[in-house]
């Protein structure tokens, strides 16, 4: 259980005691959480959505049971058993359902090889998140270089390089949408789920290859950048061009740089939390940039295109061995607790 702070209930009349060693059951079907059953390791309080179980200590090591239905829990092997439109697993049917324990040494045996080697591999997974994190860094100090010097850049802003595009939607063209991470593309590009949709497109408008995309409530977070596809986007959008010779994929980079540095916050209002509304074009207009000559614009795209593009390819490298990683943590577990490691051998 956590100790850190958090909001506390008006009151703990439906919370229930919770001892070490105890089992602890989510038995609603919630798709959002991670983990449905675990140990506890310390005493404490859960809410009413969760069930405590004792263990017989006598033929079932707690530990074992532990890695036993996390590797149930991670297979999904215990949908079948929820019912109901709330989709709950009635207690007595769980207490009813069978489950093959290995004797007691044996099981003691594979918690100590199951503790052993997944630390191994959480102490491999924490040092890859570890160089992600400064890979990261190391991007975001590129746009540091470029981006917080004002010297030799004129003073302008968004009206004055920007001009808004006003195109129809084009039926049967799909949805664009500008990613937190500056990546202007279809959905159908990213992933099918997930999204929010209208009944019609009125007020959606047309997207072009090359045009400058600019995220009204999300802008702030970086949602901004040059399209890559040809689609329709919500009319939360502003679509535009560059009305000088500045390149737009400066102009863009410079805008997700203000948004992540915190800048853009200070610009408009907060609708909701972490929100900037900017929505109204003469709000966005008054952004103030400094841009320097057009020519050193360019180059600067090209620098950043270039080393970013290097420090990407090794953040993709090691996002994968992450989850090749917990992919061999899983399989590790279910073979352990099921008896296909020999983990004496293995121990060896």
């Amino acid at each position: 259980m956590s100790t850190g702070e958090g909001k506390f209930p008006t009151s703990f009349e439906d919370y229930q005691l919770v001892l070490p060693n105890e089992l602890v059951f989510c038995l609603f079907d919630m798709d959002e959480t991670p983990r449905t059953v675990g140990l506890a390791r310390q005493k404490g309080m859960v809410t009413g959505a969760y069930t405590c179980f004792s263990i017989n200590q006598e033929i079932a090591e707690p530990r074992f049971l532990d890695w036993y239905f996390l590797a149930i829990d991670e297979g999904k092997r215990l949908r079948p058993l929820y019912t109901g439109l709330r989709k709950v697993i009635q207690k007595p049917r769980f207490l009813s359902a069978g489950m093959a324990l290995p004797p007691l040494p044996e099981q003691r045996d594979i918690a100590d090889y199951l503790d052993r080697e997944t630390t191994r591999i959480d102490t491999l997974i924490r040092k890859q998140e570890h160089l992600i994190e400064m890979l990261r860094e190391r991007r975001a100090a590129i746009r540091d270089r470029h981006f917080v010097s004002t010297a030799d850049k004129r003073k302008t802003s968004v009206r004055r390089v920007l001009v808004p595009l006003t195109r129809p939607a084009k039926p049967g063209l799909g949805v664009v949408t500008a990613y937190r991470d500056g990546v202007v593309t279809l959905r159908s590009k990213r992933r099918d789920e997930g999204y929010t949709f209208s009944d019609t497109e009125h007020g959606y408008q047309e997207v072009c290859p090359g045009d400058l995309v600019f995220h009204a409530l999300d802008g702030f977070a970086g949602a901004v950048g040059i399209s890559d596809s040809h689609g329709n986007a919500t009319p939360v959008y502003h679509v535009c061009r560059t009305s000088t010779d500045d390149e737009p994929e400066y102009v863009a980079m410079l805008l997700r740089y203000l948004g992540v540095s915190g800048f853009l916050a200070t610009q408009a209002p907060n609708v909701r939390q972490r929100s900037v509304d900017f929505r109204n074009w003469a709000t966005f207009a008054r952004v103030p940039l400094e841009l320097p000559d057009p020519e050193i614009q360019r180059m600067v795209v090209r620098d950043i295109r270039q080393q970013t593009a290097k420090i990407d390819l090794l953040i993709s490298k090691t996002e994968r061995f992450i989850e090749l990683a917990k992919e061999r943590r899983s399989a590790l577990i279910a073979a352990a607790v099921t008896g296909h490691v020999d983990v004496w051998q293995a121990a060896a």
